[in-house]
């Protein structure tokens, strides 16, 4: 409870001169009485709702569209060579999947399928565009 009083007599004191005091004396005969210890509050037990994905995450792959699938494509184009006048059309199809293969070859990523857009294969790309 002090650190809230202590705040409220920062925002409320605008005077740096005469700092307003941590804690606000007792009313007139009482005795000074140290302030309970209050443990720290705990989190529930039921766990956080799932954050709903991010665009651009998640594993793709031939037949897949959207905002991700676009955004490989976008990717695919900033690297010479690999989707060179590819569309930007949001759907993973044999061209997207040639390109990612393309890379995953030249860069020697490894861990995802052969064409498949997963995490290893977003960040070399994501490390090596914009």
């Amino acid at each position: 409870m002090s650190g809230l009083i202590l705040a409220y007599s920062l925002l409320v004191n605008d005077n740096n001169d005469n700092p307003a005091p941590a804690a606000p004396s007792p009313p007139s005969g009482q005795p000074d009485q140290p302030l309970p210890d209050n443990p720290a509050p705990t989190l529930p037990d039921n766990p956080a709702p799932s954050l709903p994905e991010i665009p651009g995450t998640g594993v793709l792959r031939q037949g897949d569209s959207g905002h991700g699938v676009y955004e490989l494509q976008v990717r695919l184009l900033q690297v010479p060579n690999i989707y060179d006048g590819g569309a930007i059309d949001g759907r993973y199809g044999m061209e997207v999947g040639a390109a990612v293969a393309r890379f995953q070859k030249w860069y020697g990523i490894q861990g995802d399928e052969t064409g498949v857009y997963g995490d290893h294969t977003r960040l070399a790309l994501m490390l090596r565009t914009k």
